[in-house]
């Protein structure tokens, strides 16, 4: 009894201190959950481990059926003795326990004196199956008559904590709901100009709501006007470009200041997709924007809209439906729109590079490796195409001029006699050029014009297109142009420059074609090699970092120190790039640009911007890339020390800029403006002595 009325007690008093408990001991933590407090999970815990602690033989002494041990009230009968008796299915009587055995902890079943009720307790009869005695102390007679407990669950051992608590669960569950509920009403009730309404941002169209209620703050963020557009479109805006065209800019910016998605499609860049527009629109006017498979026209037309309020319901008209199979399609990566054709000699070119004896040979005293003789080339050629000599030279000459074969010491073309050759293929520094790809390209050379141009504006897409490079030009995000289409594009183009005719440039087209060259192999050694640290690095960087163009060697350091400034001798080298007799000397310039140092970017921050250039506005694009460059802290003047402060490249290339410092102070000033045009001016008709001091470089990369 002991144990039973302490364990009902310490519940009873458990269970009030839950039910009465203040609403406030419940709370959401920081995070949102619903959270119990630590000394009501401990009254939880410790009443049901208490109760599953207790022996189930204390806990539930008596076991009994109810839905199979029903006995009929109306048969059971009251003894004399204290007992109870069973109905006529089984005459089982209870009665007084055995005085002797009062203080023990089991109860016994009395006996009667009738012998087949005793006979009936000895062999515990059952009635429809089941033991009707029931264990059960002193038993009297004014008590009320005792009722069967509620079935005991059959439980596993591997029982749950929620399972093992489902009083717990229950009640949290009813609380967080009616926490909830108030929540609700509470937000529902929430009135405009009470004091417990914020509004923040109205000028913003209530872009940002605050609530504020007591022990709890809601903020709502509401979707801006274009969000909400944007959420109705399910179709595709798609923007037709082309590179360097300043509409086609315009356009770009628009919708990125609106915040909407589109498709580009820069018919520079994908030239099959420049027929579609044709003949969608008939011309080849860019920008040109469709909805869906709709034409809305060009940047006046989007700007019209725009203005006249009208471009909203426009878009939800044209692009709330899913976009039709009639769009314009959108670009796909991966694929060539050129085709190549093969050279009308490859066929020849094959059959010799099996046929004829390529062996190393010592000639003029030096070991030639992978050369063949003139002599048998042409006798080869006879006999594969059935000519006489006269043809089979002169093909062996166009094969020269093609770039398949060169002389051994660059010493001709190609003539009859004793001479040497060998494939462009064996050249010894075909292997470290970064344009050549296990075999040598052997598709018919492209024009030389074309070239250019497909350079550049393959160049001015990748500059203007979003998050490649910043929008002042002087930072390159080199990992994200490695993975576009664009410079997938511009590394096949590459190819095509290894048997380019580089002699049917024009003097621009020349000019600009080396610039653009420079700038996209800075770009491509960058994303090869990296950026120089040392040294040892420029090394590699600017001279061994390599393309083979019109069937020789190109590096960074020849295409600045040759092609571009006549030929000279780099900073601290005391040779010139070009040897007599090379026979690249035909693509060296009459006269020296100084320019051409401000429209290279050499992949460092104290390089100019990086840019691309025309081959029809060449010079006029240099000269604003200079002044731009002075303007940005390319030039410091002070007056009263009267010292200019130049950069470095200056200094490194003074022989371009007139070799003496008043020269050169009198070249730079053409190209300043404002303020340091003025004062530059006026120092040098003081004829006073000025002060040039240059600059550090920084060579650390311009990500």
């Amino acid at each position: 009894m002991g144990h039973h009325w302490y364990f009902g007690c310490f519940l009873k008093f458990s269970l009030l201190s839950i039910f009465f408990l203040p609403l406030k001991s419940l709370r959401f933590d920081r995070y949102g959950f619903f959270c119990v407090p630590p000394f009501l999970l401990y009254i939880y815990t410790s009443c049901f481990f208490f109760k599953f602690s207790i022996p189930s033989s204390i806990m539930n002494p008596i076991e009994i059926n109810p839905e199979q041990d029903k006995v009929c009230d109306a048969d059971q009968k009251i003894i004399p003795n204290g007992g109870v008796r069973a109905g006529q299915d089984g005459d089982v009587e209870v009665g007084k326990s055995s005085e002797n055995k009062e203080d023990s902890d089991s109860t016994e079943v009395n006996k009667t004196p009738d012998s087949d009720v005793a006979k009936e307790a000895d062999h515990q009869i059952n009635c429809n199956g089941h033991n009707k005695y029931i264990p059960t102390s002193k038993a009297q007679v004014h008590l009320p008559k005792p009722e069967p407990p509620k079935p005991k669950m059959e439980r596993s051992q591997s029982l749950s904590i929620a399972e093992s608590m489902p009083s717990i669960g229950k009640y949290i569950r009813d609380r967080s709901s009616s926490f909830s509920a108030a929540i609700r009403n509470r937000l529902s009730s929430v009135k405009e100009g009470s004091g417990d309404f914020v509004l923040k941002n109205d000028s913003l169209n209530f872009e940002v709501t605050e609530f504020k209620i007591p022990g709890v703050k809601v903020i709502v963020k509401l979707k801006s006007e274009e969000e909400r557009l944007e959420d109705q479109i399910r179709g595709r805006i798609t923007l037709f470009t082309k590179s360097n065209c300043e509409h086609s800019i315009a356009a770009r910016q628009f919708f990125k200041a609106k915040g909407l998605r589109y498709v580009e499609i820069n018919i520079d860049v994908f030239t099959k997709s420049g027929h579609e527009l044709m003949e969608r629109t008939g011309s080849c006017e860019v920008p040109q924007i469709f909805f869906n498979d709709s034409l809305i026209g060009g940047l006046a037309t989007l700007k019209s809209l725009s203005e006249s309020g009208e471009l909203h319901e426009k878009m939800k008209e044209l692009l709330g439906p899913k976009c039709p199979e009639e769009a314009p399609k959108a670009p796909v990566y991966g694929i060539n729109d050129e085709e190549d054709k093969e050279d009308g000699l490859v066929g020849v070119v094959r059959f010799l590079r099996q046929s004829l004896p390529i062996q190393d040979r010592l000639i003029k005293m030096k070991m030639v490796k992978s050369c063949f003789a003139g002599p048998d080339m042409v006798e080869a050629i006879i006999n594969h195409l059935d000519c006489g000599r006269r043809k089979g030279i002169a093909t062996a000459k166009v094969m020269a001029q093609n770039h398949f074969i060169h002389h051994v010491f660059g010493e001709n073309d190609f003539e009859n006699g004793n001479h040497y050759y060998r494939f462009l293929e064996h050249e010894p520094f075909i292997m470290g050029c970064f344009n050549f790809r296990s075999s040598t390209n052997d598709n018919e050379p492209k024009p030389a014009s074309f070239m250019a141009d497909r350079l550049s504006k393959l160049m001015f897409s990748i500059v203007e297109m979003d998050g490649y490079v910043s929008d002042d030009r002087l930072h390159v995000d080199y990992f994200r142009i490695s993975k576009s289409e664009e410079f997938r594009r511009y590394i096949n183009l590459t190819r095509d420059l290894q048997r380019i005719n580089l002699q049917l440039f024009t003097p621009n087209e020349r000019l600009a074609f080396f610039l653009n060259l420079y700038n996209a192999m800075v770009i491509h050694a960058v994303i090869s090699i990296g950026h120089p640290e040392g040294i040892l690095d420029n090394k590699a960087f600017f001279l061994d970092f390599q393309y083979v163009i019109g069937g020789y060697p190109h590096s960074l350091s020849i295409i600045e120190n040759s092609i571009l400034r006549n030929n000279r001798k780099s900073p601290y080298s005391l040779t010139k790039p070009f040897s007599k007799g090379d026979r690249r000397l035909h693509l060296v310039p009459m006269k020296v640009n100084p320019l051409i140092h401000f429209g290279l970017c050499k992949g460092t921050r104290s390089s100019p911007k990086l840019r691309f250039f025309t081959a029809h506005n060449v010079e006029d694009e240099l000269i604003s890339a200079a002044k731009d460059y002075f303007q940005s802290d390319g030039i410091k003047i002070d007056r009263e020390l009267r010292t200019v402060y130049l950069t470095r490249i200056i200094k490194w290339f003074s022989q371009d800029f007139g070799g003496q410092e008043k020269e050169i102070l009198e070249w730079v000033l053409n190209y300043l403006e404002g303020r340091n045009a003025k004062l530059l001016k006026t120092m040098l008709g003081d004829r006073d002595p000025i002060t040039i001091v240059y600059q550090d470089y920084d060579w650390s990369g311009n990500l």
